[in-house]
């Protein structure tokens, strides 16, 4: 008895992230980490602000400001990024777009930072990096 091929073949890719229920959760996990980023930011340039000695004393760097002016540069990019975070969370396209857009800006920010405190920027450096990946992977809903 020869037995015949099964009626359907192996599933196929169409070759689109969007099939792929791992980049809508990146997407989702994506929003979640901007709006922690945001936090993160927050309280970066709150403690930048409130007080000079929170972070090290920089002389001869190439971007070396003022730990004041670090802070409201991290304050009010934290609150950027939580209010995209938040946005993305919603569904809205425009945070997606806007996500990838501002966690770049936070990722080159953050390097500029670095010397300033390494373990927090290289923790940003991460998140913003994933961030700029589960945006770009996810075209479910552009492709749709």
């Amino acid at each position: 008895m020869a037995q015949s091929a099964p009626a359907s073949g192996p599933a196929r890719s169409t070759g689109r992230e969007a099939d792929s229920p791992w980049a809508a959760g990146g997407t989702m996990f994506a929003g979640v980490l901007l709006l922690v980023d945001g936090v993160f930011g927050v309280i970066k340039g709150v403690a930048g602000i409130a007080s000079d000695q929170v972070y090290a004393r920089i002389d001869n760097y190439t971007f070396r400001f003022d730990v004041t002016a670090w802070g409201w540069i991290h304050l009010v990019l934290g609150i950027v990024l939580g209010i995209i975070g938040w946005g993305i969370l919603m569904g809205a396209m425009w945070a997606r777009a806007a996500g990838v857009v501002l966690a770049a800006v936070s990722l080159v920010v953050n390097f500029a930072w670095l010397p300033y405190q390494p373990i927090w920027a290289v923790i940003s450096i991460a998140i913003d990096t994933f961030v700029i990946w589960a945006l770009c992977v996810d075209r479910s809903k552009a492709l749709a």
